[in-house]
């Protein structure tokens, strides 16, 4: 299975993405995951996103495209993979599709989590994080227990601002995701709003 997530922040990706690569046995491909272990390894195009960031600079489609080309050679790709957070536009797509090609593969499938905007912007602002063990709460949908309340942090861009403005970075940038994949016949909509075991099987339905 080779495929991508798209959706808005907030819209339960990577919760979906962790019970889905189990399911298939194929690697879970974050941006932030994959930029972290190509500048840890040393790679060329980790190097050169390095001195791109270090410079206070955005990394460039060409370093970001490289990157994945990297990723995606390494053995536990080969099988299949789930791509989150990338592409996150259209040229990033269309250099996937030639990037597959070359080697003489395709996507099977394109997950869209679909989540009305206010609901999204409920599930932010109201997060909150353990320092301690890395667990997520949301003060409404799943509480914390009253003995670790405390400790919990509220991240700065889990703001109402913060989230309105990936919102509209999303809208201008990635939504235009959903008509391209769509004209291949590859995108597969999904509510996503439910519970996490409702919202799975229905990716696992939609996904075969």
């Amino acid at each position: 299975m080779r495929m991508i997530f798209i959706g808005p922040p907030g819209a339960g990706k990577g919760t979906q993405a962790a019970r889905l690569v189990q399911r298939y046995g194929i690697p879970h491909i974050s941006t932030g995951d994959m930029f972290r272990a190509a500048i840890k390894g040393g790679t060329p195009m980790g190097l050169a996103a390095k001195t791109v960031m270090d410079g206070g600079g955005l990394v460039g489609d060409d370093i970001v495209i490289g990157m994945v080309k990297e990723r995606l050679e390494q053995d536990d790709a080969k099988g299949g993979f789930l791509l989150d957070g990338f592409p996150r536009t259209v040229v990033q797509a269309q250099a996937l599709q030639e990037l597959l090609a070359d080697k003489g593969q395709a996507l099977d499938a394109v997950a869209l989590l679909e989540v009305p905007e206010e609901l999204i912007v409920e599930r932010i602002i109201h997060r909150r994080s353990d320092p301690s063990t890395g667990a997520i709460y949301h003060l409404k949908f799943n509480p914390p227990p009253a003995e670790i309340a405390e400790r919990l942090v509220h991240r700065k861009d889990d703001t109402e601002v913060a989230c309105r403005t990936r919102l509209g970075a999303y809208r201008e940038q990635t939504a235009p995701l959903v008509p391209f994949y769509e004209d291949l016949g590859l995108l597969k909509r999904v509510d996503g709003v439910g519970s996490p075991d409702q919202i799975t099987e229905r990716l696992t339905s939609v996904l075969g």
